[in-house]
């Protein structure tokens, strides 16, 4: 088994970490997955505003920007993507899907962020330490984690999931074609009569 160099991380650690020394230095490329996506509040030159102002920034400078998430955004979310003609425009792509529960930031597909947080304040944003969820998470270069993780998210992204899901009668955006349906079971014997 090989060593892995990686930072765990809890509470105001993973803010600083994720948000403010990863996500806000972004190059080429942000891949979130997460259950809950919530209009986040994060720190930027003093004051604190929307984690959508620091996407409308990095989609300015052509970083790709992809969340994958498992519930409809909150309403201040949406209120706020909204206003942002960048975002709506495409700077910003949200897809769902009702299984999607790993939490993971992975950043111009060199480092990864995976653990319990969601893209919420009380997860990965500027609350007090007394506001914060009991999070943990850990960060990694190394390659082949950071391309398990990607390889991940993108398979659900493609929906290379989505045929053979039993939830697609409730996903509220399923893609391609459902699994065709077999005319008997496979792996059930079958005995002939005499």
């Amino acid at each position: 088994m090989r060593a892995i160099e990686a930072a765990l991380l809890q509470g105001s650690e993973l803010y600083r970490e994720v948000i403010l020394d990863k996500l806000a230095h972004a190059r080429e490329s942000v891949l979130i997955a997460t259950a809950n996506v919530k209009d986040m509040q994060i720190e930027r030159e003093g004051m604190f505003a929307s984690v959508l102002a620091l996407f409308s920034d990095l989609a300015a400078r052509g970083v790709e920007l992809r969340i994958l998430h498992a519930e409809l955004p909150s309403r201040p979310f949406r209120a706020s993507f909204e206003k942002r003609r960048r975002l709506t425009a495409g700077g910003l792509s949200l897809k769902i899907c009702p299984r999607v529960h790993f939490k993971a930031v992975v950043i111009d597909g060199a480092w990864v962020y995976a653990g319990s947080a969601n893209l919420t304040g009380a997860g990965l944003g500027a609350k007090g330490e007394g506001r914060r969820n009991f999070e943990v998470g850990f960060c990694t270069e190394d390659f082949e984690i950071v391309d398990r993780v990607q390889a991940l998210f993108e398979a659900i992204w493609t929906g290379a999931e989505c045929a053979s899901c039993k939830l697609r009668s409730v996903c509220p955006d399923p893609i391609g074609a459902a699994a065709p349906r077999r005319a008997f079971p496979l792996g059930r014997a079958r005995r002939l009569r005499r």
